[in-house]
């Protein structure tokens, strides 16, 4: 029985020890080239002109003007 004793007690204190072995680490680096990301995007606007009424009259008076 006394022999048992100190092997519960080196069992006991290597436990942790591989606990803390197997523990998974995550590791975060930069890259050491710069990142590129390539899009092919379609846009499609639509722009609105709103005219004053007092300029919408001078182009109807003037249609020559433009």
């Amino acid at each position: 029985m006394s022999r048992i004793v100190p092997v519960r007690i080196a069992a006991a204190a290597l436990v942790p020890l591989f606990v803390a072995a197997c523990t998974p680490t995550v590791q975060m680096r930069a890259p050491e080239e710069p990142i590129t990301i390539n899009l092919n995007v379609k846009l499609d606007a639509e722009v609105r002109v709103k005219l004053e009424e007092k300029a919408e009259q001078d182009i109807a008076q003037n249609p020559d003007l433009f």
